[in-house]
């Protein structure tokens, strides 16, 4: 299906997805990817959803881990640091249909801000095109739709 008939080259965008591709900026893609409104269009090393993991979503969100200072707890602070460009929401395509992540693997992201939202590919590669053209922070991370 084809999302746009124009796109901007400065930033990426979804321009197209089917069975087994993503395609962004007019070059397709047959594996997983994860990308930013700017900068390149990265492989993601995950196969299935049973490959996600909080170590997975942390690289893609550009989230360090520091050291953690033993009074952090007071303040509810976890070991992770993020950067000031870091992504408001990491929106995950989880393939043909939505799959919901376990809780402990988005919920450091959601402790320091960033909000984790799971939808079919089909649905993240429509929300990452609308929240990108409002100029919003967002990472994709898209895995391909299976054959039917």
């Amino acid at each position: 299906m084809q999302l746009q008939a124009e796109s901007n080259p400065a930033l990426n965008t979804v321009t197209a997805y089917g069975e087994r591709f993503i395609e962004i900026n007019a070059v397709s893609y047959e594996h997983a990817v994860y990308f930013a409104p700017e900068g390149p269009v990265n492989t993601w090393q995950v196969h299935s959803i049973a490959d996600i993991n909080g170590t997975s979503l942390q690289e893609i969100a550009g989230v360090e881990k520091r050291k953690l200072d033993p009074l952090d707890f007071l303040d509810g602070r976890t070991g992770l640091s993020k950067a000031d460009d870091a992504p408001e929401v990491l929106l995950i395509g989880t393939g043909q249909t939505q799959h919901f992540l376990p809780s402990h693997i988005t919920q450091p992201l959601l402790d320091i801000g960033i909000g984790v939202e799971t939808m079919s590919t089909y649905a993240a590669a429509r929300t990452y095109n609308i929240l990108m053209s409002e100029g919003r922070r967002v990472v994709a991370a898209l895995l391909p739709l299976e054959q039917k």
